[in-house]
C-alpha cells in the first residue's frame, strides 16, 4: 500500500524565508549564550502558554497565568486555571518530548487535558468541527478513521525529516494534525505544542521563542490560512504563514536579548516589576520599587522605558492625568 504525503508545494518565497530564519538563528547563536539564559525560557514560556490558551478563548491575562504557575491564589474560572497548570506541565516536557511518537503524543494530551475532558490522552470517539468563534471552518473527518490518519501522518512525519527542512516539516505537520483534529479536545493547544517540539528538536533556540504569541496576535490570519488549505487541498497557505511569523518573531526575540544586555538597570527593575499589557498607575509602580520620589522616578525610570518604546501610556496625550496608566509593550 502506498504510504500517505500530505500534498504540499515548496516556493521560492517559502525558501527566502527559511533561509532568513535560518540566517536570524545562526545570528543568535554566535552572539548570545541563550541557555544560560533561564529567565528568557521562563519568561516567554509564560507568554506562549498565555498566547496559546488565548486563541482557545482563555480569559485569563499574562499576569494571572503567571501567578498561577507562580503557585500564587488567582481569582478566576476554575477550568481556566486548570488549563494553565496542565499546559506549563506538558509544556515543560518539550525539551524532553520524542515528536515522532505518537505514544508521546497521546501521553502530553493526556497531561494538556487532565481533569478537564473525559478522553484525556486518547483519541476522540466523537465527531468534531473546527471553529474560529462560532464559524464552523469545517467538519472533521469521522472520528473511526482517526487513528488510521494519525497513524499516516507520524510515518510521513518519521521518513520526511531527513529528506524536508523542519520549519516546512513541523508547518506541515501542524496543519494536517488540525485538519484531522484527533482529539475531543486540546487540539490546537497540542498543535502548537508539537510545532514548537519539531523546531525545538531541530534547534534548541526555539525552546525559548514564543511562536505561539505571533499566532496569537494573527489569529484572524492563522485561522484564514487553514481555511485556504482546506479550499486548496494543501498546506502551502499554512506553510508560508508559519514562516512569516516565525522570522518575524526571530526579529523580536533578538531585540529582547539585546535589550537584556544594554538596558540600564533602572530599565531592568522596572520592566522586571511589570506584567506584559497590564495597566500600572505611576503610585503601584513607584511602590513595587521602593521609590518615594515622582520626579526621580520618572527621570530614571519611566521617561527612558517611553522613549525606548518599552512601556506606554494610556493617554500619551495627557502625561499627567490621574487617569493616566503605563502598559509594558515589550
Amino acid at each position: 500500500m502506498e504510504k500517505y504525503v500530505p500534498p504540499f508545494h515548496i516556493s521560492n518565497e517559502m525558501l527566502i524565508l527559511v533561509s532568513s530564519i535560518s540566517e536570524k538563528l545562526g545570528k543568535l547563536s554566535v552572539s548570545y549564550n541563550i541557555e544560560a539564559r533561564p529567565h528568557l525560557r521562563k519568561n516567554n514560556r509564560i507568554r506562549s502558554i498565555h498566547s496559546s490558551l488565548k486563541i482557545e478563548a482563555n480569559s485569563l491575562s499574562l499576569g494571572q497565568v503567571r501567578d498561577v504557575i507562580g503557585g500564587k491564589l488567582v481569582l478566576g474560572k476554575q477550568k481556566e486555571i486548570q488549563e494553565v497548570k496542565n499546559a506549563y506541565a506538558a509544556y515543560e516536557k518539550l525539551a524532553d518530548i520524542n515528536p515522532y511518537s505518537i505514544d508521546e503524543l497521546l501521553e502530553v494530551h493526556g497531561i494538556m487535558t487532565k481533569y478537564l475532558v473525559e478522553e484525556a490522552g486518547v483519541f476522540r470517539s466523537g465527531e468534531e468541527g473546527v471553529f474560529s468563534g462560532n464559524k464552523c471552518i469545517f467538519m472533521a473527518p469521522p472520528a473511526d478513521i482517526v487513528p488510521s490518519l494519525v497513524s499516516d501522518l507520524f510515518d510521513w512525519l518519521k521518513i520526511a525529516k531527513d529528506k524536508v527542512h523542519p520549519l516546512i516539516l513541523s508547518s506541515v505537520f501542524h496543519y494536517e494534525f488540525v485538519f484531522i483534529h484527533p482529539f475531543s479536545d486540546g487540539n490546537g493547544r497540542m498543535a502548537r505544542l508539537w510545532h514548537s517540539a519539531l523546531l525545538a528538536k531541530w534547534n534548541p533556540v526555539f525552546a525559548y521563542v514564543p511562536i505561539e504569541s505571533q499566532i496569537e496576535k494573527f489569529q484572524d490570519e492563522y485561522y484564514t490560512a487553514i481555511a485556504k488549505c482546506h479550499t486548496a487541498g494543501n498546506s502551502d497557505a499554512f506553510i508560508l504563514f508559519m514562516l512569516e511569523k516565525t522570522d518575524s518573531i526571530l526579529d523580536d526575540f533578538a531585540v529582547q536579548i539585546y535589550e537584556s544586555e544594554n538596558l540600564s538597570e533602572y530599565l531592568k527593575k522596572l520592566l522586571d516589576a511589570m506584567e506584559y499589557n497590564t495597566p500600572y498607575t505611576l503610585n503601584s509602580l513607584m511602590a513595587k520599587l521602593g521609590i518615594k520620589s515622582k520626579e526621580t522616578f520618572r527621570k530614571n525610570y519611566m521617561h527612558p522605558a517611553i522613549r525606548l518604546n518599552l512601556v506606554k501610556m494610556t493617554l500619551p496625550d495627557k502625561p499627567r492625568s490621574k487617569n493616566q496608566r503605563y502598559i509594558k509593550i515589550r
